[in-house]
């Protein structure tokens, strides 16, 4: 049966496990926070963290958490440079194995995100969805998800959806704890990072045929 969400409501179960992995992980890897909150400062700058609007659920747009990955560089337009010449060693480390998101968990402690859940993409994309598409936003976003399980950005942004949709519309509480089990052999293998031959992936232009210009970026 597909799950009936009310408006600005998430299942108190769900909740619940969200709080309390995510506190239990704070305290486990603070440690790990600390030390690669010192490698961004000595290599990217200040500030250590990058931060971006995002829409969460049903479009209420709130303000992401994550470790910055890539550095500040400008052409002779003041334009930031592609992102594969902006992305450090370190970022790309901390992107293959998921660390760059570990300040998400302050999301999730503040109720914006989810553990699981379709990942919070950019405000821009919000008018090019179809309106089944746009039914992933009747969920939290989440760090890790169901697509992301599937091959996060190796998939095509159709295949992302589809299977946004499809979680919105078959959520569990033990769907969940599978996909939290799988995102850990998925990390640990690296799986799905990027696109094949791109720093990211190719950014959303709507259901026609996308635009080969500039990646998602930001820092997604």
């Amino acid at each position: 049966m597909p799950v009936k969400l009310l408006p600005k409501t998430t299942p108190i179960v769900k909740r619940l496990l969200d709080i309390v992995l995510t506190l239990l992980l704070l305290i486990f890897l603070s440690p790990v926070l600390l030390i690669i909150s010192l490698f961004v400062a000595c290599q990217h700058g200040f500030p250590i963290l990058f931060r971006q609007q995002r829409p969460g659920l049903f479009g209420e747009i709130f303000t992401i958490y994550k470790f910055r990955t890539m550095r500040n560089a400008f052409d002779q337009q003041g334009k930031p440079l592609p992102d594969e010449k902006r992305l450090t060693k370190l970022g790309r480390f901390l992107r293959s194995t998921s660390l760059d998101e570990l300040p998400e968990l302050f999301n999730v402690l503040k109720g914006e995100m989810s553990l699981v859940g379709p990942r919070p993409l950019l405000i821009s994309y919000l008018p090019l969805y179809s309106v089944e598409q746009s039914r992933r936003h009747h969920v939290l976003p989440g760090i890790t998800g169901w697509a992301q399980v599937h091959g996060r950005n190796a998939l095509s942004w159709q295949e992302k959806f589809q299977l946004d949709v499809w979680y919105v519309d078959h959520w569990s509480f033990w769907l969940d704890i599978q996909i939290l089990g799988m995102t850990i052999i998925k990390v640990l293998r690296r799986e799905g990072i990027s696109q094949p031959g791109k720093a990211t992936a190719e950014p959303f232009k709507g259901n026609g045929e996308l635009d080969q210009g500039t990646s998602i970026a930001a820092e997604d």
